[in-house]
C-alpha cells in the first residue's frame, strides 16, 4: 500500500490557493478542469516532495472545486493535514500577517494549528528539534477548535 493524496473540497478556489500556496508554500503540480461536469481539480505538493511527485504523482493534496457554489460544512470532521516546516515561528508569523488565526500557537516551538479558508485544520510541525520557546508565542492563548 502507498499513500497517494488527500482530497478536500473547497468553496473558493482562489482563496484556497492563496492559503495553501502563498502562505503554506505548497506548489501546484497539476490542474484538471471538467467543463462537462463543472469541477476543477488542483493538485499541490510540498516543495521537499517534488522529486517524488515527479516520479510517482504522490504525495499530493487534491483541492476539489465544484462550480455549483456549495459551501461545505464539517471541516473538523475531516481531521487535519500535517506539514513539516523549516521555521515554525516564521510560518506562523506569516499566517498572522495575513489575518489567519493561530488556533494553537507554537508555544512549545514545535507544533501549531491553523485553519484553511474552508475550515480544514492544518497542523504545522517544526522539522527536526523544536525551536527554543520564546515570546510572543509562549504567551499566546489557544483559540477555537483545531
Amino acid at each position: 500500500m502507498k499513500y497517494l493524496h488527500t482530497m478536500v473540497r473547497v468553496h473558493d478556489l482562489d482563496a484556497s490557493l492563496a492559503f495553501y500556496c502563498d502562505l503554506l508554500g505548497l506548489v501546484e503540480t497539476n490542474r484538471y478542469v471538467s467543463e462537462k461536469n463543472q469541477f476543477t481539480l488542483v493538485y499541490l505538493a510540498a516543495p521537499y516532495d517534488m522529486a517524488q511527485v515527479e516520479v510517482e504523482r504522490a504525495p499530493l493534496l487534491e483541492l476539489t472545486y465544484n462550480w455549483d457554489g456549495e459551501v461545505y460544512q464539517g471541516g473538523r470532521n475531516f481531521g487535519h493535514l500535517a506539514f513539516a516546516v523549516d521555521d515554525i515561528y516564521a510560518v506562523c508569523q506569516k499566517m498572522l500577517d495575513n489575518n489567519v488565526i493561530l488556533n494553537v500557537p507554537p508555544r512549545d516551538g514545535h507544533m501549531a494549528f491553523v485553519r484553511s479558508p474552508d475550515n480544514i485544520s492544518i497542523e504545522l510541525l517544526q522539522k527536526g528539534n523544536a525551536l527554543p520557546v520564546s515570546e510572543p508565542w509562549q504567551s499566546m492563548l489557544i483559540t477555537g477548535e483545531w
